[in-house]
């Protein structure tokens, strides 16, 4: 786009012509995720949406209609994205967490006061999940994109050898210093596990700060982060995706004042050898869970519900709802493969039943 094209999109959008667009849109196009339920479950309306590309997928901020004041704060809501992700990105030679894993292994790396808080903790998430979550996971995750690529799965020497730099205990952080060295080379920090939920948190500070207090706030439309309340709903309905069938809802959340993430194996995967591999991968392992087909997690912050999304998936069941016992203000459904036909059986870990809308017409047998 020119920048003649982009001043003046932006200027339709301050003053109200790009709203007036907007709010034309409704029910299903919220996030698109957000369903027009039947039955029980709760309908979307009007909307009005905002929307850049960043991180590699669409943010949009979706307001109810009649908010004129809300469209500034929601602009520079999504500005703070591209800030967050020229220092968080390990795909920008520039960004503060590329310079880190470049010298880190060299000597201690003093980092800027907000990643270092975020750094440390996705460490903490990676030690209450068992290494479920692991930040350090990059290397075997490039190794399954090289051999995607390829049209082949990697040898178990290759997984050994990408193994061999995953891991916390090659991390140091000193808290006094503020400062990151890693205690082998090879080693590298990731955040994208929970990158676009700390993006969102981190965003919609800034419609807060602003008043704005209605809204939904997606990333790649798996991580949300919502406020308030949409059509005098009590929240926002979000829907959940078949991970059999991912064009076909299985149910509805109405999600109010906290994060939302979904991890699944439905839509990213490949094949080679008659085998399907799925695209999250069991950092411990080095491959890909079959043990899940999907996990949906509820937690008072996008970034925890980023990371559990993912941990969720490696740890499985048991793991999970032991978590969710332990930690105040995150529940869980979880979907693991059918045993028989295509009946789902999905696991619910402590979603209230007034928010959580399952019906047998979503899960055909």
């Amino acid at each position: 786009m020119s920048d003649e094209a982009a001043g003046s999109s932006r200027r339709d959008f301050l003053t109200g012509r790009a709203v007036q667009r907007s709010v034309e849109q409704v029910g299903e196009c919220i996030a698109d995720e957000l369903v027009d339920a039947a039955r029980q479950a709760p309908v979307a309306s009007e909307t009005v949406q905002l929307g850049k590309q960043a991180m590699a997928c669409d943010f949009d901020v979706i307001l109810n209609p009649g908010q004129p004041g809300a469209i500034r704060p929601a602009s520079d809501a999504l500005d703070v994205i591209d800030l967050l992700e020229d220092q968080m990105s390990v795909y920008r030679e520039h960004s503060e967490l590329s310079q880190l894993n470049r010298r880190a292994a060299d000597e201690p790396v003093e980092v800027e006061a907000e990643l270092y808080a975020l750094l440390r903790r996705a460490e903490t998430i990676s030690r209450q999940t068992e290494g479920g979550f692991d930040p350090t996971a990059g290397p075997i995750v490039d190794l399954w994109r090289r051999c995607k690529a390829a049209g082949r799965a990697p040898s178990e020497a290759e997984v050994q050898v990408a193994l061999d730099i995953v891991g916390l205990q090659y991390v140091s952080f000193d808290d006094e210093q503020r400062t990151v060295r890693f205690s082998k080379p090879g080693v590298e920090l990731n955040l994208n596990s929970i990158g676009k939920g700390y993006a969102l948190d981190k965003a919609a500070e800034v419609l807060t700060d602003n008043g704005v207090n209605d809204w939904l706030f997606h990333g790649g439309h798996s991580s949300l982060l919502a406020r308030g309340s949409h059509g005098g709903l009590g929240g926002w309905p979000v829907g959940i995706r078949n991970p059999l069938f991912p064009d076909q809802r299985l149910g509805t959340i109405l999600l109010k004042d906290c994060g939302m993430s979904s991890s699944g194996s439905g839509v990213q995967y490949f094949r080679h050898g008659g085998k399907r591999y799925g695209h999250i991968l069991d950092p411990r392992s080095g491959w890909p869970v079959e043990s899940m087909l999907s996990v949906t997690v509820l937690a008072p912050t996008a970034a925890l519900a980023d990371a559990l999304s993912t941990a969720f998936f490696v740890v499985g069941l048991e793991k999970a709802a032991q978590y969710c016992h332990n930690e105040t203000g995150v529940s869980a459904l979880l979907i693991p493969p059918p045993a028989h036909g295509r009946r789902l059986e999905p696991v619910n870990i402590g979603m209230d039943d007034d928010i959580l809308f399952l019906t047998p017409e979503d899960n055909p047998a």
